[in-house]
């Protein structure tokens, strides 16, 4: 079984101050019985490893933790995520300009998805760059993070 944001659904069980608390605690405890029952492989993934209660942690066999990924990495992210049928403008290499950006390869997914809805929108067959970097721009905005 595989919980992609699994902070969200294995979270801290914390003292019961109402009802609401009480459920939460419980629903935790009993997907905690669930996954111990199971017999197979559970993956968790997260960005939040801080907010998943401990006792699930305790149970885990191994934890990986992904690095963002090295400038190198980023260009090749970019240079996979952009379709293949598609081309730059001004024949710029864009992974190469913006393999510079601190981005993680789910923030490059989005960008490029939003360059080509720009590059659809304008009825252009080509990826500029100026979409690109906008894309990077709200990216960036969306996380709190600095352009």
């Amino acid at each position: 079984m595989f919980f992609d944001e699994a902070d969200a659904l294995f979270g801290k069980r914390t003292g019961v101050r109402d009802a609401h608390d009480k459920y939460a605690n419980q629903e935790v405890s009993y997907l905690l019985q669930r996954v111990e029952d199971f017999d197979g492989l559970v993956i968790l993934a997260s960005n939040m490893k801080s907010n998943i209660d401990e006792a699930f942690i305790r149970r885990f066999n191994a934890i990986i933790k992904f690095n963002q990924p090295t400038p190198e990495e980023r260009e090749r992210i970019w240079k996979n995520a952009f379709p293949e049928k598609m081309g730059f403008g001004n024949n710029n290499d864009v992974p190469s300009l913006v393999k510079q950006y601190d981005l993680s390869g789910g923030n490059i997914i989005n960008i490029v998805q939003y360059a080509c809805l720009k590059t659809l929108e304008k009825g252009n067959k080509v990826i500029f760059l100026e979409d690109v970097i906008e894309g990077i721009k709200r990216e960036m905005h969306k996380e709190g993070k600095p352009f």
